[in-house]
């Protein structure tokens, strides 16, 4: 007799609304919480052998108080959240997502560097405020603007995500070099790697698509960020860690960068007290609320590649 499939997905809304989370109803006894608390962990993951997360933590304590755990499915593709060794230990499966979001993660690159770079929301507020009806000429120069084309695009992690990234901004006519902060992808052809220094004094655009761990955490640091051109624009796609945001609250008010988007932060939701909503130029800074991964077709395709999960681990699928 089949043992009952029960799964808990303890931070549902955090893909928001899908219109196929059927594919993961359809395996099993299924129940989800919008949000769950670290206090409500063991609570609600009791009785279920199935358990999904996004961000909630799986740590030993919750591990140890529910035996009937079998299989952690990460609707992400980080891992940091679950204590993977000791899941190890106890015999418990753990499977994340990869490969979901390249598409949206490279778009919102672009759509956030041209949004600083064309000056958008000041050419927005120019229009709409009527100072462009009351013009004597058909245009306006006020956010003087570059090419992308002849300029050097460094990119900072060269995994799927930043090999796209590197594909479009080629197709702008950019010249792309790279730093691999694993050491792994040095030979990503046809793209130049360039040691970190180097990229961060060259590059007209630095793009971040490396994860956060022990090699990256706080590798923009006040020092890196006076390597960087007082002309070019620093986006994160990565993790908020990576760059340390009260140095580079700094570099914006001392002119020391042209601008910066940030998709990801150390804390999130931001903390109220973020040097970054203090910075004396707002319209040098575009913050998009962890959001470049999750266009329609990436929150679609994790779910379903969720649901394989769960029915490749019950012998659903050879």
């Amino acid at each position: 007799m089949k043992k009952p499939i029960k799964i808990v997905f303890l931070d549902a809304l955090t893909v928001g609304e899908v219109d196929n989370l059927s594919l993961i109803r359809s395996q099993g006894e299924f129940v989800s919480y919008d949000v769950t608390m670290p206090g409500q962990r063991i609570e609600r993951i009791r009785g279920h052998n199935v358990v999904i997360t996004n961000k909630v933590i799986i740590d030993r304590e919750v591990i140890d108080h529910c035996p009937e755990m079998e299989l952690i499915c990460i609707a992400a593709t980080g891992m940091n959240n679950v204590d993977l060794d000791y899941a190890a230990e106890k015999g418990i499966i753990v499977k994340n997502v990869a490969g979901y979001s390249t598409e949206s993660v490279a778009q919102s690159t672009f759509a956030m560097l041209f949004f600083l770079l064309h000056g958008s929301a000041y050419y927005n507020d120019y229009v709409q405020s009527g100072q462009y009806a009351q013009s004597r000429v058909f245009t306006h120069h006020g956010h003087p603007y570059w090419e992308l084309n002849n300029k050097i695009f460094g990119i900072i992690g060269m995994g799927a995500i930043g090999r796209r990234v590197a594909q479009i901004a080629e197709a702008f006519g950019a010249h792309v070099v790279y730093y691999s902060t694993s050491g792994r992808n040095l030979r990503a052809a046809p793209y130049e790697h360039f040691s970190l220094e180097e990229l961060l004094r060259s590059a007209d655009v630095v793009s971040l698509h490396c994860p956060l761990n022990g090699q990256t955490a706080n590798l923009l640091n006040e020092k890196r960020l006076q390597m960087m051109k007082s002309t070019a624009y620093l986006l994160n796609m990565g993790r908020g860690g990576i760059v340390d945001e009260t140095a580079l609250a700094l570099a914006l008010d001392h002119n020391r960068l042209a601008g910066a988007g940030l998709d990801v932060l150390t804390c999130e939701p931001i903390r109220e007290d973020n040097p970054l909503l203090q910075i004396k130029n707002s319209r040098k800074l575009f913050i998009t609320p962890h959001i470049a991964w999750a266009s329609r077709e990436a929150r679609r395709t994790l779910i379903a590649k969720t649901a394989k999960n769960i029915r490749s681990y019950f012998g659903g699928l050879k």
